[in-house]
């Protein structure tokens, strides 16, 4: 495992640096700059001011110089300021981070709670497997957009059970404001982990140490929960991987319909607002997280199944 390590964390860094330049360019190409921003909302700018404007942004330099200029301040931990904001990029960003894997880890969590269950019970019992089957496919079919209105509809507007969205009061209980949000985001993610964890446990228990496991007199749910969920688990600490992106750039959907800031209102408006310096940190930061996570599902897979090692 650790020359696993050994070896990914030098790929990790080599792709984090093309992919800072790669977005660099993209964001740099993009129409409309912060100059051009600024003459928009006042006209009366005069050419000397515009020039200052340039050489203040550093755009009256060479693109890839400006990118070198920006690499090596972030490798001395000089991570800049946010045009939009007008503060400094982390402290920016951590709030909405910190939003977002509330947000989006408790759903994570919620929807890998809910799936291994309902592809356990696929597993166990075949005559449920076409209930669970229909579920999955419910959950992948609805608009996460048209399950929120719809939820705060019902519980909001109707019932007045829990807030439509928003926020809380300094020092108020965030708990009724995530349950909402919440639910929407883990409806959609549960139908994959349902599916995988069906497809897994049912070939699992067809193995012989499962019929041994049974004929020493182990009852079906500690058989499938102690015996065939910890060799199952290997693809699904696959997906959790892929969704640890998530937990990190945000649900832009979810987020904007209960009015949530997080990182996905945050990233996108950084893009669209020309706004380098945040876009460039949310970008690396989902990545860096993406790619840390697959190496720790991948360390996780071999510590579960040593053959892999082999």
């Amino acid at each position: 495992m650790l020359r696993l390590a050994a070896l990914r964390l030098p790929q990790i860094a080599l792709t984090l640096a093309l992919l800072s330049l790669a977005a660099w360019f993209a964001i740099g190409l993009m129409p409309g700059d912060p100059v051009s921003l600024a003459l928009f909302s006042d006209p009366r700018l005069t050419p000397e001011d515009i020039a200052r404007l340039r050489a203040l942004h550093s755009l009256d330099q060479p693109m890839l110089e400006r990118y070198l200029a920006w690499a090596g301040g972030v490798l001395r931990g000089e991570f800049g300021y946010s045009r939009l904001f007008a503060q400094p990029v982390p402290a920016v960003l951590w709030p909405a981070l910190r939003s977002t894997l509330v947000l989006v880890g408790a759903a994570v969590a919620l929807a890998a709670a809910a799936g291994v269950a309902l592809g356990g019970l696929a597993a166990l019992r075949p005559r449920a497997a076409p209930l669970v089957d229909a579920a999955t496919l419910l959950a992948q079919a609805v608009p996460s957009f048209w399950l929120g209105i719809l939820l705060i509809i019902l519980f909001a507007v109707r019932l007045g059970w829990l807030p439509a969205g928003g926020a809380p009061e300094p020092g108020g209980s965030v708990l009724p404001f995530l349950v909402l949000p919440v639910a929407t985001i883990a409806f959609g993610q549960m139908a994959a982990y349902a599916r995988h964890a069906a497809a897994a446990l049912t070939a699992e228990l067809a193995r012989p140490h499962i019929t041994s496991a049974r004929a020493r007199g182990g009852s079906e749910a500690r058989v499938l929960w102690r015996h065939a969920l910890p060799n199952a688990a290997v693809p699904l600490l696959t997906l959790l991987a892929l969704d640890a992106g998530g937990l990190v750039s945000g649900a832009l959907v979810t987020e904007t319909v209960f009015a949530r800031p997080g990182m996905g209102k945050l990233l996108y408006d950084a893009v669209m607002g020309n706004d380098y310096n945040l876009a460039l940190l949310a970008l690396l930061l989902v990545a860096l997280v993406t790619m840390l996570a697959t190496l720790a599902a991948d360390l996780a897979q071999r510590w579960l199944d040593p053959r892999l090692d082999a």
